[in-house]
């Protein structure tokens, strides 16, 4: 059986040195690059763990290891390793732009425990809720100009944008070549209407960021019926906006992986962290 790989030279050139050292004592770790190939075939084809080919090795060590590095927090580690090498070459784009997209998962996705989760990072509700669509995932996220992801959240399908948005934006944070803090601070924030309440608008202020968020017409009609005690609309760059297209085109990127587009883990922090791995094909591709 031939099997289509995604991790070219000149990729693992940049994921290689990121990849966790063999242990002191102990076992070695399989063959990294053949592991990931093996976790990205998974999610590319939407299919399940047994079916991985055998040129990919085990399903178990492939299934372990993402499990493994996402309860440890690899998976976080190497994708900022990432960003860090895109913003010392200038490489980002810091006009961000934020949205989310609604995954419909299987029915395998359903049945895990409510309690006793693996680790403190996975959500009682494991982020999946049931709504008249059936059963679903919404992911959060923020990309950069250039349609790559800097940062991804995901909750229950049925939950709402904008009490995501702190979530998300708590979530960029590019570590610098140099001494210093990492980068936190996008220069301006593209989001749609779903968006524009006064204390998304208000935490932007306070922190520096330009935001650049349409009003949605009721909120209008509000303001301009108090008269002057509604106050000055707030400020809105229409040519900037134009740019917002960004996220959507960054949505359909990671929307490829079929296994993303369509949740079947019953584990949040198993569909995070092959958002993250495939967040980190796609800036190591950059």
């Amino acid at each position: 059986m031939s099997v289509r790989l995604v991790i070219t030279d000149s990729m693992w050139d940049r994921i290689e040195p990121l990849m966790p050292a063999d242990p002191v004592r102990g076992r070695r770790w399989a063959d990294h690059r053949r592991t990931l190939e093996a976790i990205a075939w998974k999610y590319r084809t939407g299919s399940p763990w047994r079916d991985l080919p055998d040129e990919l090795g085990s399903f178990q060590t492939a299934h372990k290891r993402l499990i493994r590095w996402a309860v440890d927090g690899t998976w976080e580690r190497i994708l900022a390793a990432v960003l860090g090498a895109a913003d010392a070459d200038a490489d980002i784009g810091w006009t961000v732009s934020v949205d989310s997209t609604v995954c419909r998962a299987h029915q395998h996705a359903a049945g895990a425990r409510k309690k006793g989760a693996p680790d403190r990072a996975e959500p009682d509700d494991h982020a999946l809720g049931r709504s008249r669509g059936g059963l679903s995932t919404k992911v959060h996220l923020a990309s950069d100009n250039r349609a790559r992801p800097l940062a991804l959240h995901s909750t229950a399908g049925q939950a709402g944008d904008a009490p995501a948005f702190e979530t998300v934006m708590a979530a960029i944070r590019v570590p610098r070549s140099g001494p210093g803090r990492p980068r936190t601070r996008p220069d301006a924030v593209l989001a749609d209407r779903a968006y524009s309440s006064r204390a998304i608008r208000s935490h932007l202020r306070r922190r520096g960021i330009r935001a650049v968020i349409p009003q949605p017409s009721d909120q209008v009609g509000h303001r301009l019926r108090r008269g002057r005690a509604g106050g000055r609309p707030p400020a809105f760059d229409a040519e900037a906006y134009k740019q917002r297209n960004a996220v959507e085109r960054c949505i359909n990127r990671l929307k490829q992986w079929r296994g993303l587009a369509m949740r079947t883990d019953k584990l949040a922090i198993a569909y995070q962290a092959a958002l993250r791995l495939a967040a980190i094909l796609i800036w190591a591709a950059a």
